[in-house]
């Protein structure tokens, strides 16, 4: 079974629902003050699995794709290919959640503060995905990952501190974090040797996009 795709069609499903019932999609959001008071835990998990709009959710599944189904073949190739989906999916649902926290923690009693999308989870699979290919060249923008990913943390930092939107800028900066820490970890349990490897493509440098 193909976890990257079966994330994908419930991301779809639960989003496609939640954008035509408001009722499910505030049910299923990102609340921190109805957390703190109700319990309802399972909001860091579903919150993932919604989107706000259409752009949004098209934005997050692309990246899901794109950088999921290598995810998923490399736990496969760490772990076997049992536990490899296992831990795939315990890397995604955890993204979502970790990625979440720092910002419960901040806005717990600020009732007017709720967010959405699985921006948290597809972070964690662009870093996952740099540790493997620090100098592949994204199409967009066009830069080296790793440089993509230096910027990117650079700019989720910034744009937090300034407060200026409302995107959650502080759950794209901890989805990036952790999924550099579970990704390191993960190769340190299964496969160390693969350390020097991994040492010698990055301090190879960039090569020609051309």
């Amino acid at each position: 079974m193909n976890i990257t795709l079966l994330l994908l069609i419930m991301t779809c499903v639960v989003s496609y629902q939640a954008l035509q019932n408001p009722a499910m999609r505030a049910k299923l959001l990102f609340y921190p003050y109805e957390i703190k008071r109700t319990g309802e835990y399972f909001r860091f998990i579903t919150s993932g699995f919604i989107h706000g709009s259409w752009p949004h959710l098209f934005i997050n599944v692309f990246v899901l794709y794109q950088f999921g189904i290598m995810a998923e073949e490399v736990f496969s190739m760490l772990f076997g290919p049992d536990y490899g989906k296992i831990v795939y999916i315990v890397f995604y649902i955890s993204a979502i959640i970790v990625a979440g926290l720092p910002t419960y923690f901040r806005h717990q009693d600020d009732v007017g503060y709720r967010a959405l999308g699985a921006s948290g989870a597809t972070s964690a699979l662009v870093f996952f995905y740099i540790v493997f290919a620090p100098w592949s060249w994204f199409t967009f923008p066009p830069l080296p990952a790793i440089v993509f990913g230096i910027l990117y943390l650079a700019y989720s930092s910034y744009m937090d501190k300034q407060g200026v939107d409302n995107i959650g800028h502080n759950a794209h900066l901890w989805g990036a974090i952790y999924g550099l820490i579970f990704t390191l970890t993960s190769i340190y349990i299964a496969r160390p040797e693969l350390f020097e490897v991994l040492l010698a493509q990055l301090l190879a440098g960039p090569s020609s996009p051309f």
